[in-house]
């Protein structure tokens, strides 16, 4: 595992201090597990913005639909 070195605000400081309150073995794990959750968050942001430009350009496309739901006729139910 790497080490870095952080520099934390007082009031950071002090909710890493309570990591065994929060079910964490020690300061590290807790903040492994919010890195991790705020990674899968903005993954997740990242997926749903392509997701938004993948339909507004559907939306702007009438030829793309055409080809969309000639697809889907041959596609077996």
């Amino acid at each position: 595992m790497t080490q870095v070195k952080l520099s934390f605000r007082e009031r950071q400081a002090k909710f890493l201090s309570n990591y065994e309150a929060y079910g964490f073995k020690d300061k590290g794990a807790l903040v492994r597990a919010a890195l991790d959750h705020f990674q899968t968050a903005i993954e997740k942001q990242d997926l749903e913005n392509s997701a938004a430009l993948y339909a507004e350009i559907y939306a702007a496309d009438p030829d793309l639909k055409s080809l969309t739901e000639a697809a889907l006729s041959d596609w077996p139910e």
